[in-house]
């Protein structure tokens, strides 16, 4: 079986209106589609500007109660701009602070429904665990 890449990670979420503008507009995702499918459904998808691998805004499955997603990490450029620009949409609060680990500098933000994603500059080059 070839592999090129994760196309779509599940994002399990109460109302689809909210977490869409939340990742619009605080977390700066590009709207791929919002489709209604099914009975009372809605395939509601978005992206990262230039990413390959898109989220989906789901309800519908029963294992994935809202909030219950955990440990994403979404690389960013540069730590410091982006926790600036989420401290200053009120999605970190200001006391929070950037931590380090050798595989990169990273804050934890949380969706409406609190799901958990971590927002990361990943460290450069081989990582040293020593």
């Amino acid at each position: 079986m070839e592999r090129t890449h994760i196309s779509v990670v599940s994002v399990p979420v109460s109302n689809p209106d909210v977490a869409k503008a939340f990742y619009l507009d605080m977390l700066g995702f590009e709207l791929v589609m919002d489709n209604q499918f099914g009975a009372g459904m809605r395939w509601v998808m978005l992206r990262p500007p230039g990413a390959e691998t898109a989220i989906t805004l789901v309800t519908w499955f029963e294992t994935m109660p809202p909030g219950s997603l955990r440990g994403t990490v979404m690389s960013v450029p540069d730590i410091e701009v982006a926790a600036a620009d989420l401290r200053a949409k009120e999605v970190l609060d200001p006391d929070d602070e950037i931590q380090s680990a050798p595989w990169g500098r990273w804050v934890s933000i949380e969706d409406p429904d609190g799901n958990g994603w971590v927002i990361q500059q990943d460290t450069e080059g081989p990582i040293d665990f020593s």
